[in-house]
């Protein structure tokens, strides 16, 4: 089977990584990818907003299936226009993909349909927001309703952080805000593999979103995760997909927009139970490169059965070990990168049995290249949280790029629960 992946990250060089494993492969395709991913498939330069255009490469190239890593592209319709020429896709629709691109929507969706989720009020006018914000107090969250690549959150301690916000998300004319309570608890990934129909649990993990050690600083795309997450024990498991996902299923599809592809809940275990903070529609980046790692099943007929609406008793394979990835970047992020520095060592790295998954990388007559803020993912496994920390950690001290930096404290929640017996 030809399969056609779209997108650049880490994410995509994960999935890239298992789909070239599976023995019901015969081609991979990525567009653009970048020079990790080179290594699994070919990569051909194709305008993904052009929907025409790939759906035309698709048929050229007798590709069966289509696999979306990123969320912009599904926002703005691509499944739709693929769907329509007769191409599976793996991902939702532009209708259900609103669960991720309008953080309005989703909050207003989960007040409909009975879905746990922090109290909120969505503002387009900055003295109603202000006002609010006045009434409500500190600490506060406050999240620009459009897609921002997973740092449009601030969650503000202080009544000028808030402000600040809030003025930032709307400077624009149309935009829009929605300012919502502050949960206390323990954030947790969800990801469920969807038909239409049916949610397949598949994978948790926990993030680390902040850019300094003992998760400070500003907010960042993700600087780290460990899978699975100690704090989804199977009873939160089972409350989360009863109580947050099946809801989330039957509701889509009484607004005609049936949810198929990876539903990525982001949680807060609350005193309370588990609460939903936000929908993304795609694999989490860097929580896609454990998942990947510790899954012990081809991935290729589990997208292809979501994609055609068909996962039926489909149940995924792990292995038992726990998956760590740490993500190297280039200096001056998540303000300016600085870009065009030179990586060495990754083989080296490798040598330790880690993988290094690509980012924002390119090849430069022969030398790799830094070309984007979150640059590398190294990733290791292990028997505990811990195992796996000290591997990814070893291997990432082979890397030899002095513009490079990287947190590390990655698991520590879990190392510490771990220490604690």
């Amino acid at each position: 089977m030809n399969v056609l992946l779209i997108g650049s990250g880490g994410r995509e060089h994960a999935l890239a990584w298992k789909l070239a494993q599976s023995p019901r492969l015969s081609k991979l395709f990525a567009a653009p990818g970048n020079p990790g991913i080179a290594q699994q498939a070919e990569c051909v330069a194709l305008d993904v907003t052009d929907h025409a255009a790939v759906a035309a490469f698709c048929k050229e190239n007798s590709v069966e299936l289509v696999v979306v890593g990123p969320e912009a592209p599904l926002v703005a319709g691509l499944a739709n226009g693929l769907r329509e020429k007769g191409i599976a896709v793996f991902g939702p629709s532009a209708s259900a993909a609103r669960l991720e691109g309008s953080k309005g929507f989703t909050k207003d969706f989960c007040s409909r349909f009975d879905i746990p989720t922090a109290a909120y009020e969505r503002f387009s006018q900055l003295d109603a927001a202000l006002s609010y914000l006045r009434e409500r107090g500190v600490p506060i969250v406050i999240k620009a309703d459009g897609l921002a690549a997973g740092k449009g959150v601030t969650v503000a301690t202080t009544v000028e952080e808030a402000q600040a916000a809030l003025r930032d998300c709307l400077r624009e004319p149309g935009a829009e805000v929605v300012i919502e309570d502050f949960l206390e608890g323990e954030e947790a990934s969800l990801f469920c593999l969807c038909d239409g129909t049916r949610a397949m649990p598949f994978g948790t993990a926990q993030d680390h979103k902040r850019v300094g050690e003992g998760d400070t600083g500003p907010n960042t795309g993700g600087m780290g995760a460990y899978s699975p997450a100690p704090v989804m024990d199977a009873a939160t498991l089972e409350r989360a997909m009863r109580e947050i996902i099946e809801p989330t299923m039957a509701g889509m599809r009484e607004i005609g927009a049936p949810f198929s592809g990876v539903l990525f809940a982001g949680l807060m275990i609350t005193a309370k139970g588990p609460e939903l903070i936000e929908y993304n529609v795609r694999f989490g980046d860097p929580e896609c490169q454990t998942l990947m790692m510790r899954l012990d099943d081809d991935l290729l007929p589990l997208l292809l059965a979501s994609a055609r609406g068909d996962l039926g008793e489909a149940e995924p394979k792990w292995k038992d070990d726990a998956a760590l990835v740490v993500v190297m970047a280039a200096e001056g992020y998540p303000g300016e990168p600085k870009k065009g520095t030179a990586i060495d060592g990754v083989e080296a790295a490798e040598a330790t049995g880690a993988t290094v998954f690509h980012a924002g990388t390119a090849l430069r007559d022969g030398t790799l290249v830094a070309t984007g803020g979150r640059v590398l993912g190294v990733t290791a496994t292990g028997t505990s949280v811990t195992e796996a920390k000290a591997n990814a950690y070893a291997a990432v001290d082979r890397i030899d790029w002095p513009e490079g930096f990287c947190r590390r404290d990655i698991g520590w929640r879990a190392v510490e629960r771990e220490m604690a017996g």
